[in-house]
């Protein structure tokens, strides 16, 4: 591609991560909107699975390669209304790593997931009288506010899963960028910048 250049941008952890996370996050929300009684109980172990890779992505981002730490999903407010201005044109962004957007919307999605594993640690399922580890150490009043928010923020959730796929869809489809291979193999093609002389 002309003006662009094959680079390696995530490493191998970085991608397991986000695989198993997907998958994780799936299980748990397909445990929680559709479990049965003896079901429950692996909404409760995957979510715990989350709290594990949350922790990790945590010191991951900090100590990881540069594409995967939490100072390149942030960019500056210039630098962002410059990619939003840009978002309509029909050619791939080219960014090593996410793009302004995609690092607000991974910071988005990294915190709801963060608030459905912790607040499902207080919660009680009424129909199968099921109750969270930490549940017994807060009031009831607590357990049914956290409870609430758990099941409203999953739906927060979902819609920032859609954006996410439908982000996807848009950079493949109409600025013929593939996101997904880059994410299994880590090659991503990246715009050449031009360099002053």
């Amino acid at each position: 591609m002309k003006g662009f250049k094959l680079e390696k941008i995530w490493d191998l952890t970085s991608r397991v991560w986000h695989w198993v996370l997907v998958v994780a996050v799936s299980t748990s929300w397909w445990h929680g909107e559709y479990m049965e009684f003896d079901t429950i109980g692996w909404h409760f172990y995957v979510g715990y699975l989350v709290l594990g890779l949350l922790a990790f992505r945590l010191v991951w981002g900090f100590i990881g390669p540069q594409t995967a730490r939490f100072s390149q999903l942030i960019s500056s407010p210039d630098k962002s209304l410059q990619y939003v201005q840009g978002i309509g044109k029909r050619q791939a962004s080219g960014s090593a790593g996410h793009n302004p957007i995609g690092g607000l919307s991974v910071i988005a999605m990294l915190l709801s997931i963060t608030f459905q594993a912790i607040s499902g640690l207080f919660i009680e399922s009424d129909d199968f009288f099921e109750s969270a580890p930490l549940a017994a150490y807060v009031s009831d009043d607590t357990i049914g506010l956290l409870t609430s928010w758990h099941h409203l923020n999953a739906k927060i959730l979902l819609v920032l899963v859609a954006l996410h796929l439908f982000a996807i869809q848009f950079y493949l489809l109409w600025k013929r960028e593939n996101l997904i291979r880059p994410m299994i193999t880590g090659w991503k093609w990246v715009k050449i910048e031009k360099t002053d002389e």
